[in-house]
């Protein structure tokens, strides 16, 4: 299992299927961003910044499980429509959302205590995403299996994140320095879309890497 094998392939996906990503996922990442900017706008920048993440916990829960049934639909040689994903995605924003906001809270805590704790948190429960989507655990069922699952394969899951993470976060830092604040709202709505959507790569990376491991003979 060659990190670089399952980044090659999930490259190879995101390009080959980009359209139909982009149809299902990326109306509601521009609503997404068209919303985090009302929000900072109406707070302004010495604002409450929780409410950037009340939003965050209300549109990101509904592209990511659409994306993730849309995976590993794909994986079995489907083809669902974008509104049947779209559909079931919002029969799971419930638990969806409860654990994106406990993952983002037990990683905020980590970084907090000198950011290490944070990065391995980080790592160790990538796959409650998709254990809950794909196998109907509850949020903390899927937090715990995940903590399992990525045992022994720490360091490669970290790797597939960096090497998509970081080359996002020096573009999203490119462009801000080309754009200083006090940016155009088009101009903002732009890059973070774009940048949110680019993020759905690590999900295709993920998800690829989740297969591998859950389909060890140990993982089971």
């Amino acid at each position: 299992m060659n990190p670089f094998d399952v980044l090659r392939d999930s490259l190879y996906f995101f390009k080959r299927h980009l359209g139909r990503i982009a149809q299902l996922c990326l109306p509601l990442v521009i609503l997404e961003a068209v919303l985090q900017q009302g929000v900072d706008s109406a707070v302004g920048p010495e604002g409450f910044s929780g409410y950037s993440l009340i939003v965050g916990l209300l549109i990101y829960p509904l592209y990511t499980a659409a994306l993730i049934l849309f995976l590993d639909a794909r994986s079995r040689g489907e083809s669902p429509r974008p509104r049947d994903l779209l559909a079931t995605a919002l029969t799971l924003w419930p638990r969806f959302a409860l654990l994106t906001a406990l993952n983002t809270l037990l990683i905020l805590v980590g970084i907090s205590l000198y950011f290490l704790p944070g990065l391995w948190l980080m790592v160790v429960l990538a796959f409650g995403e998709y254990l809950l989507v794909l196998r109907g655990l509850t949020p903390l069922a899927a937090m715990k299996e995940s903590l399992r699952l990525s045992r022994g394969s720490f360091w490669r899951i970290l790797l597939c994140i960096l090497c998509v993470m970081v080359p996002l976060w020096l573009l999203k830092g490119a462009s801000l320095s080309v754009y200083p604040p006090p940016q155009n709202p088009l101009i903002t709505l732009l890059i973070d879309s774009v940048h949110s959507f680019l993020q759905l790569f690590t999900t295709v990376v993920l998800f690829r890497m989740f297969m591998l491991v859950a389909e060890k003979p140990d993982s089971r």
